[in-house]
């Protein structure tokens, strides 16, 4: 039985009032797909897309999300499903009127979850039967994120602290559309500071609603928990009794706020009403200043600990990701990775005195588990991203993709690392559509290192032809290329199109050890720009490269990294793509918001004229190499893109133009550091290959 199939025999068994437009879908790939067997972004659209999924507390039951898109109307809808462990049956919970997310468990047989059924997101609970459907919250302007357990409950919302706007400031000037700010930061990734800020309410949970939700930050506090941009609700945990709530948050403002990292860990109690700074009390007993990123609490099944992730450096988003562990009981923190080279992501507790986690290696991403002695050991292994996963009643259900395959659940045996596939959403796609080979290659650098390279392969390789080439250059700079499934820069799209794409892990990529990460800071336009050069010569070596027709690509640090290459490259490429890459070193660092970020990578700011590595930093800055430019350029950007602003684009066109390069300007009004409209995409991807077809075939 196919997806869609499951989907028109599922439906939803209730109704809510007032619910959004229903979205028709119709997914199934045409005649004529079917026939070329080729994969194009409409086909990449036609996608269903796997979210969040949670184990029912006996594991026999798995609740998923699953999001399908309508091309035509410009918009998707989220979908609930659950399947039996024991029979593998499936059916949805929920239809296309409404979408619905973060599913909860309750008990056993009834989950909780977000729904804008009614209008504005809210909390909804039901049997997973589909009766007894009730509205939980109803709260006005809807919540962004909920947790229920015990008698008390959580949600998140959006308070009013500061008067900003001039209308805020002046009453009888209500038309007026201005901003007043006497502090950083007026903007964040893709919004202008308004004056309101996520909080997080403490609440009852009595008689099946949430109700007397308190604001625990402070109504006058111009914080945000959970953390901007992203305001990921998994940093926020209830403790399972439901007498405690741990929470993440950054009590910083202003100039402060830019420039370092430094959050911390809260605990608020129930009855008592207060609230301790775990990670300041930490630091206080000398094991550790915790004045770096301290995020994701995840309390034990007795609810005597609270792991979380702590980064050391304040100012290094990249740093290493440690775990530690705070005894409530003993009030000690101890630092379980102490010694390790690896980051730990993802944390789930395995009883009271062990854990799983994501582990990040060697460009990919693992399932593992450790002890509190600090003992760890990989569960799987292999050329596969675990993403995420699940974990109840000694059952792992985790959410795995490759290079070749988007997400899909995986039943992971706990003993041996073997994974059987739960769910197939995606079936009709690959039962028809042909995708490329991926190899992995390791590739000596200038500096006698190994560098692990992707290279993808055309579908329907031919050996003995020669095919265009193209250096990918990732993003971050402290992001792996690992075996991700991208609905932006999709590798397999691009071998789709008959390129062969050279992907390295280049200095500054994470899952190599944290001197591998840290290299790139302070020196961007050195050693890993080396590397991506090593690789693209090492596989330019092989017969069925086109040296002739190679193209340099890459969005955000990838861009400036596409901009720099641009003007040292040697002849190597004849045509490049920047998607919203920094390109005036100087420029970017007014224009950014975090300035923690460019004050860490550049080595300091442009003024700091005795500091040697900032000075050097600007130097070698991308637009002080542009009269070597000598290729076509397109340059992509998102208008609301704060992060690296529109502005850093414009720049760049500019210089290519007046110096009389062919060039292209793409610019999104209503995005901003990524395309995710789904129209917008297509259009992204038709432009990006537009390009360069006219140039390297």
């Amino acid at each position: 039985m196919t997806f869609a199939t499951m989907l028109a025999m599922g439906g939803c068994a209730v109704e809510g009032g007032n619910a959004p437009k229903p979205l028709h879908i119709d997914n199934a790939l045409t005649a004529e797909e079917k026939a070329e067997g080729k994969f194009t972004p409409e086909v990449m659209w036609k996608m269903s897309r796997i979210g969040a999924q949670t184990l029912s507390p006996d594991g026999s039951q798995l609740i998923y999300t699953v999001t399908q898109y309508n091309l035509a109307e410009n918009r998707g809808v989220t979908f609930l499903w659950l399947r039996d462990m024991a029979t593998g049956a499936e059916r949805a919970l929920t239809d296309n009127t409404s979408t619905n997310t973060a599913p909860q468990w309750l008990d056993n047989q009834t989950i909780a979850f977000m729904s804008n059924r009614s209008g504005a997101m809210q909390v909804w609970a039901m049997g997973v039967d589909g009766t007894g459907l009730t509205q939980v919250t109803d709260i006005e302007g809807g919540i962004e994120g909920f947790g229920i357990a015990g008698d008390h409950a959580f949600y998140t919302q959006r308070v009013k602290v500061a008067p900003l706007k001039g209308s805020d400031k002046y009453a009888d000037m209500d038309k007026s559309k201005v901003r007043v700010y006497d502090d950083l930061m007026v903007r964040h990734w893709d919004y202008w500071d308004d004056g309101t800020y996520l909080h997080v309410f403490a609440a009852e949970y009595a008689n099946g609603k949430i109700v007397n939700g308190k604001d625990i930050i402070g109504a006058d506090k111009a914080y945000d928990a959970p953390l901007a941009p992203y305001f990921d609700t998994a940093e926020i945990r209830l403790s399972p009794d439901g007498s405690l709530l741990a929470y993440t948050c950054k009590p910083l403002t202003g100039v402060d706020y830019a420039l370092s990292t430094d959050s911390d860990i809260f605990l608020y109690d129930f009855a008592t009403e207060t609230t301790r700074n775990l990670s300041k009390e930490a630091a206080a007993t000398g094991v550790d200043k915790f004045v770096g990123y301290d995020k994701y609490p995840v309390f034990s099944p007795n609810g005597k600990k609270i792991a979380f992730r702590s980064q050391r450096r304040p100012g290094n988003e990249a740093d290493q990701q440690r775990l530690w562990v705070y005894d409530l009981e003993t009030n000690e923190c101890t630092y379980i990775t102490r010694g390790q080279d690896y980051c730990v992501t993802e944390v789930a507790w395995d009883g009271n005195d062990a854990m799983y986690f994501i582990l990040p290696w060697r460009g990919t991403h693992q399932v593992a588990h450790i002890d509190l002695a600090g003992n760890m050991k990989h569960i799987t292994k292999g050329n596969y991203d675990f993403n995420s996963f699940t974990f109840a009643a000694g059952k792992i259900v985790a959410n795995m993709n490759t290079i070749s395959k988007a997400v899909e659940l995986y039943d992971v045996n706990i003993e041996t690392g073997e994974f059987t596939q739960l769910t197939d959403v995606n079936r009709e796609i690959y039962d028809n559509i042909k995708f490329g080979e991926v190899q992995e290659r390791w590739i000596t650098t200038t500096d006698g290192k190994k560098m692990l390279t992707w290279v993808i392969l055309p579908p329907n390789f031919d050996p003995n032809k020669k095919y265009p080439t193209l250096l990918y250059c990732q993003g971050g700079p402290q992001s792996t290329v690992s075996q991700f499934w991208s609905y932006r820069w999709n590798f397999q799209l691009m071998a789709a199109e008959g390129y062969v794409v050279v992907a390295p892990n280049r200095r500054g990529c994470p899952s190599f050890g944290q001197e591998w990460t840290d290299q790139i800071s302070g020196d961007y336009s050195g050693q890993n720009i080396k590397d991506y050069l090593a690789a693209i010569d090492e596989v330019s070596k092989e017969p069925w490269v086109d040296v002739d027709h190679r193209g340099c690509v890459g969005a955000s640090y990838g861009g400036y990294s596409t901009y720099y290459l641009a003007g040292v490259h040697e002849n190597r490429f004849k045509a490049f793509i920047a998607h919203c890459g920094i390109f005036n070193f100087e420029s970017m660092y007014g224009h950014t918001e975090e300035l923690f970020f460019v004050t860490n990578d550049y080595g300091g700011a442009y003024w700091e004229t005795d500091n040697a590595t900032a000075m050097r930093s600007y130097a070698n800055s991308p637009h002080k190499k542009v009269a070597n430019w000598n290729a076509p350029i397109m340059i992509i950007t998102g208008e609301k893109d704060y992060r690296i602003p529109y502005s850093q684009s414009l720049e760049a066109f500019t210089a290519a133009r007046v110096q009389g390069l062919d060039a292209r300007l793409v610019s999104f009004e209503n995005e901003a550091h990524q395309v995710f409209q789904p129209q917008n995409s297509v259009v992204w991807n038709r432009e990006f290959f537009d390009w360069l077809n006219t140039y390297l075939k």
